[in-house]
């Protein structure tokens, strides 16, 4: 069973580090699914793209609500939520043209 005060200890105490990965990687992956979008490459690799941004954004943002659960609240923490949210809700926007014409063609 999941624990969440060892995922909450675990998120304060490597904070540093995983900050530093997500970071890094919520931007390059949302990028990636920008650029693929503008690009008109085909729609499994926005997916895909677009699936694990969406990972990464979410993993920021549970990072954050765990840090607003033990009370921490700063500007960092309001920073990193608006860049996890903004990153997730550009991957949304990039797939969401490809599901409005997959289901026009069809019909």
């Amino acid at each position: 069973m999941l624990d969440f005060n060892t995922l909450i200890e675990f998120s304060s105490t490597y904070c540093i580090g995983i900050c530093a990965f997500l970071i890094p990687a919520n931007l390059v992956a949302t990028s990636s699914t920008i650029i693929l979008r503008l690009l008109g490459h085909p729609a499994i690799h926005i997916w895909q793209t677009a699936g694990i941004a969406s990972f990464l954004a979410l993993l920021m943002i549970l990072h954050v609500f765990a840090w607003f659960a033990i009370g921490v609240v700063m500007a960092p923490t309001y920073i990193l939520l608006g860049l996890g949210s903004i990153c997730l809700l550009a991957n949304l926007i990039a797939i969401l043209p490809h599901r409005r014409f997959l289901t026009s063609s069809l019909g």
